[in-house]
């Protein structure tokens, strides 16, 4: 397939959403399988809702995600301007086009009586329509409402009794009833398009060929096939991708969680893993595989295995899916992409130094085996950091009471006072090893008090890495402290 255009058009109304995440996901992978292009458009038609800190937010986020774009508002492209508010010109020419062939008219009604119109519709069990008053208007009835300095809006004019069929690459043919679409509006009063009238100008200029988007425009769908016709242009393939619903099975909302791609960013995950967890969210490759790359995405994704069939947000397996991509990521790129973490933490201060980084990278390779994001690096890399530690709860504190814990305890200080240094590792696990018989225990009790005399804890890394990365002055010092409190434990019972 060639000649593939796509598009993402978003509203700057908000942080960018999951939903219109995947959105912009299918476009591009889709893009990219066909050696076709990637439009990046702005939808701010929305003046009172519509902010350029939105913009920048969506297209951060998308820049996280990995998702470029080939035309677009900050790349430009033959195609542009690719803000909306900045085509308005082009969309009323087209708007008097249609107004001068009688397929679009002027509407004076207030929004008092389209209420009460809405009503009698509703009352009569009827879906709620525009009844076409100003469409059988005088020219002389028009001048008087002008007059009263009404400002109109424009209607497009639909022929009632039509059956509009949308061939959807998702959902197969969708058929609509035209009247019960009733004539809507093309411009409003302020001279801005509506959605489905601007839409629809700037996917046939921008030769948009395949509109992939959410399922929530399906039902706008047959009101832009109407336009494409009443202005004499092809018709671009739709493909109408599912809903993504809760593990409730309810419409994905701020009750489920985190909503926004900044969220999942700011709470650690990794954009891999949100990319691999998207892109699973209504499409299946067709096999048991789950962990992708993007390379793999391109060349597996195709619309014909998207299903019709609500998506449904599993957090445990984005969380499973995170969980892989820290463990399976090169070592130093994880350990900058929990830097920040460590910092607002207050762990890390200042510039990193080099030798400071090589540390850092070393206490991720530790602790990344136990994390499912980047910020529960905090947590279980604060015991390296502090100055000293406690026993953290009974189970602890009964070990470092042990009888015969003070006796290993001073062994392995002594031997770490005589180390030079306790850099290399292999060194520190074999000390570790004939620990055990020096001290005239078996390797549980021996090993045991140790971990707590320096983590506080009874379960952790491997020894002879956190041996390694405290250091001496930190190991002395802590082992130290376990006796000292052992001590006072054994004064105080």
């Amino acid at each position: 397939m060639s000649g593939v255009r796509v598009r993402f058009a978003p509203s700057p109304t908000g942080p960018l959403h999951i939903g219109g995440a995947r959105s912009a996901l299918f476009n591009w992978l889709f893009a990219r399988k066909n050696g076709g292009t990637f439009i990046l458009r702005i939808e701010d038609t929305d003046l009172e809702r519509s902010s350029r800190e939105s913009e920048e937010n969506i297209l951060r986020a998308l820049r996280w995600l990995g998702l470029d774009w080939d035309e677009g508002v900050d790349v430009g492209g033959p195609h542009g301007p690719y803000r909306q508010t900045e085509r308005l010109e082009i969309y009323r020419r087209y708007a008097a086009q249609l107004e001068q062939a009688g397929l679009a008219y002027p509407c004076y009604c207030t929004e008092e009586e389209l209420a009460r119109e809405r009503e009698e519709f509703l009352s009569r069990g009827e879906m709620p329509r525009y009844g076409g008053r100003c469409r059988r208007l005088s020219p002389e009835e028009r001048r008087r409402l002008e007059e009263e300095g009404r400002r109109p809006a424009l209607r497009f004019a639909v022929t009632p009794g039509e059956t509009i069929l949308v061939r959807d690459l998702v959902r197969g043919p969708v058929p609509f009833d035209s009247t019960g679409i009733g004539d809507f509006i093309i411009m409003k009063s302020d001279g801005i398009p509506t959605y489905n009238f601007a839409v629809v100008v700037d996917d046939y200029l921008m030769g948009v060929t395949h509109v992939i988007r959410a399922e929530e425009h399906l039902s706008n769908t047959p009101r832009q096939v109407l336009l494409y016709r009443a202005l004499g242009w092809p018709v671009p393939e739709f493909a109408h991708i599912s809903l993504i619903l809760g593990e409730d099975r309810a419409k994905m909302s701020k009750r489920h969680g985190a909503t926004s791609i900044d969220q999942y960013r700011e709470m650690g995950y990794l954009p891999e893993a949100v990319v691999n967890f998207l892109a699973l969210l209504g499409w299946s490759p067709g096999g048991e595989q789950e962990i992708f790359t993007v390379e793999e995405l391109v060349r597996e994704f195709s619309l014909e295995r998207v299903s019709k069939s609500p998506a449904v947000f599993d957090l445990n397996k984005l969380n499973w899916l995170n969980a892989h991509y820290i463990r399976h990521s090169p070592l130093e790129r994880v350990t900058e992409l929990a830097l920040p973490f460590l910092q607002r933490a207050g762990l890390v201060a200042g510039e990193v130094t080099p030798e400071q980084f090589r540390w850092l990278v070393r206490l991720m390779g530790v602790v990344r085996e136990y994390l499912t994001t980047l910020a529960e690096a905090v947590e279980h890399a604060r015991v390296f950091f502090a100055a000293e530690v406690e026993p953290e709860d009974e189970e602890a504190r009964e070990v470092l009471a042990w009888e015969e814990a003070g006796r290993v305890l001073a062994v392995l200080a002594e031997k770490v006072k005589g180390a030079e240094s306790l850099d290399d590792e292999a060194a520190v696990a074999a000390v570790l090893k004939k620990l055990p018989k020096e001290a005239g225990l078996a390797p549980r009790r021996a090993y045991l008090p140790v971990r707590v005399a320096l983590t506080g804890r009874t379960q952790g890394p491997e020894l002879h890495l956190v041996i390694s990365l405290l250091g001496k002055e930190k190991v002395i010092s802590r082992l130290q402290r376990a006796l000292a409190w052992r001590e006072g434990h054994a004064k105080a019972n």
